[in-house]
């Protein structure tokens, strides 16, 4: 059999590694012959620019064409007239352009070093030679053979084979006459002989599930934020107040009229940036708006680290979701996952017929607690896919910062597996060295590249450092979530305050470790799902306690050092556990309660915005002092938050039990008179309107180590925040 006949075989059965090797133009004796591989052609004609036309031989029954240009010489440009049974149609042949991916790239993209990775694979519209078309490339190292089909061929593999760069791992094809909106995936033939259709990994836009094809886009969006992003690039966020309001796009308010159904981006892009502007919040965190085909992972099973997700719009409707918050003041932060990947097979999971973003040993490639895959970070290509996906979505969608999910899934060899079922790092331990390079690696990139932007860690554990620079050894995390905090408030909140006297240490805790890291105090979705109840059910007592100690609890944590994340409903004090199947209760606002809630909230933020003591020295311990700590018989707590130099302060004061205390002495670092900038017992709010009358005169009685001091009236199930006249 002769290489020719070979070639087209192998071309006929999808398995040909190299066919710009044998397609196209190349030169022969007396001029240029030009391959055409067209399976169920009836002719083939080749359209020379400025020469006669040329029909194409077909010389091998599977499809093959060949014709020689006579006198012709490299570079040709040419068109194909292809005749069907059905039609003629003309092309400009795919096989006549050089490589979309230059050294530079493969070289960078084979060190994990290419941050810019998503420009180059994936699909891109562009112009090669003046002629438009699509670049398609994907990285699949162990395929022998890679088709990309879709709706420009009719899914038919065998028109459109890839070429392997070599040792890159990478498979590239320029199509012309591709355009955006086309939906594609790549064919792969893996080493076994198994063909596998999968999904683009760089898709940067992607179907409605349960269809899961990619799509090719190209953003037509003009931002109208730069404004916003002048300003986030001169930003400490350390320094700065943040609150930070937690939304799941698909349940936050959902459309009664149609069925339910949830908003899309561009309806949620007016409502909730208002909302949250009205309350006052400072950033919209979202959780994952990446593409997930499973609505009950609420985003954390992503199947498309470029693609957002579809069910509630298109790409350029995410975009200008995100521009109508920064136009109104909101940033947004986006929850991002690197920790682990669905098993869908169209998707990630063994994308070329072998483990190639997981590990093969499901010793660490599998998590036993969601049933998913654990990314691969000691290979490079992996690591940069990732740091590419984190990248793209600060400047592709300029999100404001990321949350990385489950942190500590990623750390620890042994994260809940049992012992025999995990497999220690090279000098025995059970910290995933890999992950922490990334890690490392992630933050430093990313604080470097946009800077102003904010990294959030998910770390449930005692690991040192996840929020301190990598120079002295740290993760390099801007903040990490205080999940200590989170639970030890919430089993202090949700005992009867007859018992609290037993557990008041539970609230006071925190600080012996409040400034070891900067931290974001949570209150997110993790904690009113899966039989938890909402914030509201938690509480104990009566209707009125309830309500009481929720407003109790909010006063007390945005007084407390570190930044505040409020799960959406908290501010409703919902009454039922959320649900990503249905929508906010909207119609508790109709209760005078739940509206004093919405309104205790409101008024916190902006108390808290405008008040330097509350967040300037948030990870400093100069900026906070202990007045009471030790009241447990009255289940009091006392203590004072201040700038650098002591010019601003406020006194927090929390009466959390029903007994409303009377003639309560409380120590104050300065003289004059101190006004209630906040009062969560107020008839605003809901409450009983127990107080001071609006504030106090210092006296001057040394007390609690401060020189003056004042008697205070503190509301049962109460929190004041008391700040000098005239600051």
């Amino acid at each position: 059999m002769s290489a020719l006949a070979t070639d087209a075989e192998r071309l006929a059965a999808r398995s040909h590694p190299a066919p710009h090797d044998v397609l196209g133009a190349h030169p022969a004796p007396g001029g240029v012959v030009i391959r055409v591989f067209r399976p169920g052609a009836a002719s083939v004609r080749a359209l020379p620019e400025g020469g006669e036309p040329v029909d194409l031989e077909l010389v091998h029954p599977s499809g093959l064409f060949e014709g020689t240009v006579v006198g012709a010489t490299l570079p040709l440009r040419y068109e194909l007239e292809v005749a069907y049974t059905e039609g003629t149609f003309r092309m400009r042949d795919p096989y006549a352009f050089p490589p979309t991916l230059g050294e530079l790239d493969l070289h960078l993209a084979g060190e994990g070093r290419h941050e810019d990775l998503y420009c180059r694979l994936g699909a891109h519209v562009r112009e090669l030679d003046g002629i438009a078309g699509v670049a398609f490339a994907v990285w699949a190292p162990a395929g022998q053979a890679v088709s990309v089909v879709g709706d420009f061929n009719s899914w038919d593999a065998r028109l459109h084979p890839m070429r392997s760069l070599g040792s890159s791992g990478i498979w590239e094809l320029f199509l012309p006459g591709a355009e955006a909106g086309a939906h594609y995936k790549y064919e792969i033939l893996a080493p076994g002989g198994e063909v596998r259709l999968k999904a683009d990994p760089y898709a940067l836009e992607c179907e409605v599930p349960p269809q899961t094809a990619s799509i090719v886009h190209r953003s037509q969006h003009r931002w109208d934020d730069e404004d916003w992003l002048e300003r986030r690039r001169a930003s400490r966020p350390l320094e700065e107040p943040m609150s930070i309001y937690e939304v799941h796009l698909g349940s936050w308010r959902r459309n009664s009229a149609e069925d339910n159904r949830s908003l899309t981006y561009l309806e949620l892009a007016d409502d909730l940036s208002a909302y949250a502007l009205d309350l006052g919040f400072t950033h919209v965190e979202l959780l994952p708006v990446m593409a997930h085909p499973f609505a009950g992972s609420w985003g954390y099973q992503v199947t498309g680290y470029f693609a957002p997700a579809a069910q509630w719009g298109k790409p350029d409707e995410l975009r200008a979701f995100m521009d109508r918050l920064h136009q109104n003041g909101v940033g947004v932060i986006l929850d991002w996952v690197p920790a682990h990947f669905p098993r869908d097979d169209w998707a990630l999971a063994r994308f070329d017929g072998t483990a190639l973003y997981e590990h093969e040993d499901p010793r660490r490639g599998a998590h036993p607690d969601w049933g998913t895959l654990v990314f691969n970070f000691g290979r490079h290509e992996v690591r940069n896919f990732l740091l590419a996906s984190a990248l793209f979505w600060a400047r592709e969608y300029h999100a404001d910062g990321i949350r990385v999910d489950a942190v500590a899934s990623m750390l620890y060899l042994d994260y809940s597996r049992k012992e025999g079922e995990w497999v220690p790092n090279e000098f025995g331990g059970r910290e995933d060295l890999d992950a922490v390079t990334f890690l490392k690696q992630l933050n430093e990139v990313i604080h470097s590249r946009e800077p102003g932007i904010v990294s959030a860690a998910e770390e449930s554990t005692a690991w040192p450092g996840v929020s301190r620079p990598t120079y002295v050894g740290g993760l390099g995390f801007g903040f990490k979530w205080n999940m200590g905090w989170m639970h030890d408030t919430l089993a202090y909140f949700s005992h009867d305050p007859i018992h609290r006297r037993f557990h008041h240490h539970e609230l006071t805790f925190s600080l012996m470790y409040a400034f070891s890291e900067n931290f974001i105090l949570p209150l997110s979705h993790d904690e009113v799902v899966h039989g938890k109840g909402s914030l509201y059910s938690k509480m104990p007592g009566d209707r009125w306690r309830k309500f009481a100690n929720l407003r109790a609890l909010y006063a007390y944590m945005w007084a407390h050092p570190g930044k505040n994340l409020l799960f959406m409903g908290g501010e409703l004090a919902q009454e039922q556990e959320w649900s990503h199947e249905r929508s906010l209760d909207w119609h508790l606002l109709e209760q005078s309660e739940n509206a004093g809630v919405q309104a205790l909230v409101r008024d916190l933020n902006l108390a808290y915005r405008d008040e330097p003591a509350l967040w300037q020295l948030d990870s400093d311990p100069a900026g906070f002092f202990w007045l009471e700590a030790n009241d447990t018989a009255n289940n009091v707590i006392a203590f004072c938050r201040t700038t650098a130099g002591g010019d601003r302060v406020v006194v927090c004061v929390c009466n959390l039990s029903p007994i409303p205390r009377h003639a309560y002495r409380v120590g104050l670092p300065r003289g004059g008179r101190w006004r209630e900038l906040v009062n969560t017992d107020s008839t605003f709010y809901g409450g009983s309107d127990t107080g001071n009358w609006g504030g106090v005169e210092a006296e001057p009685i040394p007390w609690h180590e401060q020189p003056v001091s004042a008697h205070l009236t503190l509301p049962p199930l109460g929190v004041l925040w008391l700040v000098p006249e005239g600051q």
